[in-house]
């Protein structure tokens, strides 16, 4: 149990981080989801650009079987060497948004 609060504190801290960029131009508002039951977390852009309607999840971070899952990561930033460099090993740590069959190529978990 003390390495799942350490890895939620880990992650919500690295989001909350993230939520303090804003986008260059638009009336667009960046939203931190936590859903600290089911262990799901997101930042989702919202907003009006342009005359255009913005939503869009930018990063969407998992905590299963004990392992963090990055599922999306839309921005240019590795976060997963975030994660290594706080602590987290890469044995704990999946690119869930990378095709299983590749996965085993990587210095991360398969899964």
């Amino acid at each position: 149990m003390e390495k799942l609060s350490h890895y939620r504190q880990i992650v919500q801290a690295l989001l909350l981080e993230r939520s303090k960029v804003k986008l260059a131009h638009g009336d667009v508002e960046t939203e931190v989801v936590f859903d600290k039951e089911r262990d799901h977390y997101q930042i989702v852009h919202v907003g009006w650009d342009r005359g255009q309607f913005i939503y869009g999840c930018a990063i969407h971070i998992d905590i299963k079987n004990g392992k963090i899952w990055l599922q999306w990561n839309s921005t240019e930033d590795d976060l997963a060497a975030e994660l290594v460099a706080a602590g987290v090993p890469k044995k704990d740590i999946v690119l869930g948004l990378q095709s299983p069959d590749l996965r085993q190529y990587t210095d991360y978990a398969v899964g």
